[in-house]
């Protein structure tokens, strides 16, 4: 990647970082861009014999009471989303990269928002918010795009019949399934707010979500699911 390609993906994700900071009205305390990694021979070295090829990673890591964190985003998949940039247009051929990418994002986000407050997340609540993340910011890079939000379409890719790495373990493809199945639960009644197209309510909600941590995000949506 020359330096020109890497500036444009470090203010790309950055771009995401802001949108997902304002949709929920949170900040990371740190700019993703600064913990970007490219190269898959560092996270063999980090993660030794665990380690599972992948296109995106966020590794972390306490040393005496210190997170280290850094995001790895594979330089084939950066290249994708250089040629085709989903802000500019958002389509079939570049979702895909797109929501691997804004994962990402997201998880950084996210664990950057709580450790600030010290606290504790669990991987599931992760992989939840994240989904719900990748369902908004696509509907929103769309409504910019094209003046409708395609909510529908959007769920439908996302949530119909997910694809899941055949390599994760039964606990983690356990694990990924779960999130995958709340947050469809939760991003379809999404769907009905943003019919509306009244912005308050919905920001109101999705904010309200975001700060729910661990099962509490679970129990919300088994209440509300059928309301």
């Amino acid at each position: 990647m020359n330096q020109q390609a890497s500036e444009r993906t470090g203010q790309r994700l950055t771009a995401w970082q802001r949108m997902l900071e304002r949709l929920y009205e949170v900040e990371a305390g740190w700019d993703v861009s600064d913990f970007l990694l490219t190269d898959e021979r560092f996270v063999q070295l980090i993660e030794g014999r665990a380690h599972r090829p992948t296109g995106e990673k966020l590794l972390i890591k306490e040393i005496d009471g210190e997170l280290n964190v850094s995001l790895f985003l594979d330089r084939e998949l950066l290249a994708r989303l250089d040629a085709s940039p989903p802000e500019q247009s958002l389509h079939s051929h570049n979702l895909e990269d797109f929501w691997m990418a804004l994962e990402g994002v997201s998880h950084f986000l996210y664990l950057g928002h709580n450790a600030r407050y010290d606290r504790p997340i669990s991987r599931l609540e992760m992989e939840l918010q994240a989904e719900v993340d990748k369902f908004m910011l696509a509907n929103l890079l769309l409504a910019r795009q094209q003046g409708h939000t395609p909510g529908r379409q959007i769920h439908h890719a996302l949530f119909h019949r997910p694809r899941f790495d055949s390599r994760l373990s039964h606990a983690e493809g356990q694990r990924y399934q779960r999130a995958s199945c709340y947050a469809g639960r939760y991003c379809r009644r999404l769907m009905d707010r943003m019919r509306h197209r009244v912005a308050a309510p919905l920001n109101r909600e999705l904010r309200r979500f975001y700060r729910l941590h661990r099962h509490h995000k679970l129990n919300y949506i088994d209440a509300t699911a059928h309301a």
